[in-house]
């Protein structure tokens, strides 16, 4: 997540964007800087009554233990945000330099996340589904229709595996070229991966598991008040996020059209392996 040096300014923001009234002018530099906390915010709520569930599960012998590739998944994850978190303040507090040198390590554990996803998604299926097959009569019924349920999640899996990456590449080949589709690319390459946690907030009303929908939707409250900042500070709509909808949204289409049909759930097994 590295940035750009002066010379390098995003001209839609220019000269508007170094204008204005100081509380815009630090809006501008805060903006990323809330929005990157509030992703912590959002996983953290998701993830700690969740996790400390499962935890009580696992200890009564109600569940088996965690897989190693899970923790790694949480470690690696926990550690893209709060990397994300410290680019944005860095940038935000004119630490340019300490920027750039700590971009890469942002891009690596980015990588390192999507290696252990492609791992971690098939490993939690076939434990659900050797669950499913061991158990007695009376629990494989429920059992089946938690796999059933995992073919759907396997859906917004894939998106997740196929877009973090894909806009974290477009971000990183952005940086030292154009700083506003650098910072903005980062952004929304990490919102892309928050279902994971958003589905965990169970006060949250949702449509799940009949649709995926509420989880799109949360998905883009979480970038709105960027967006309209963004909108209201340039009077435009930044070719970043034209981008990230041009590619998003047939993979949305795509999740949509999939969601609980006898289709895919003929088609997902075979993709696990099962």
């Amino acid at each position: 997540m590295a940035t750009l040096t002066a010379p390098f300014v995003d001209r839609m923001e220019q000269p508007r964007g170094q204008s204005g009234s100081p509380l815009a002018r630090a809006i501008d530099r805060w903006i990323y800087v809330f929005t990157a906390a509030s992703f912590i915010a959002i996983a953290l709520t998701g993830f700690i009554p969740d996790s400390l569930a499962k935890i009580a599960a696992v200890q009564a012998g109600e569940r088996p233990p965690f897989p190693l590739v899970l923790h790694m998944h949480a470690v690696l994850m926990g550690s893209f945000l709060f990397v994300l978190l410290v680019q944005t303040t860095l940038m935000a507090t004119g630490r340019s330099a300490q920027h750039r040198r700590l971009g890469i390590a942002g891009l690596t554990i980015g990588a390192a996340l999507v290696v252990v996803g492609f791992v971690l998604a098939p490993t939690m299926y076939h434990l659900a589904w050797n669950a499913a097959q061991a158990a007695s009569p009376e629990m494989r019924e429920e059992l089946q229709q938690a796999v059933s349920g995992r073919d759907n999640i396997m859906l917004l899996q894939l998106r997740i595996g196929i877009l973090f990456p894909l806009f974290l590449f477009i971000g990183a080949r952005a940086r030292g070229k154009n700083a506003g589709l650098h910072k903005r690319m980062m952004i929304l390459a990490t919102v892309v991966a928050l279902p994971a946690g958003i589905d965990r907030i169970s006060w949250l009303p949702t449509t799940l598991p009949a649709s995926p929908l509420a989880t799109d939707l949360y998905t883009l409250l979480a970038v709105t008040p960027m967006f309209i900042w963004d909108v209201l500070r340039n009077r435009a709509v930044h070719k970043a996020y034209w981008i990230w909808l041009a590619i998003a949204l047939p993979f949305t289409v795509a999740v949509h059209g999939l969601w609980d049909t006898a289709w895919w759930h003929s088609i997902a097994p075979r993709l696990m392996g099962v």
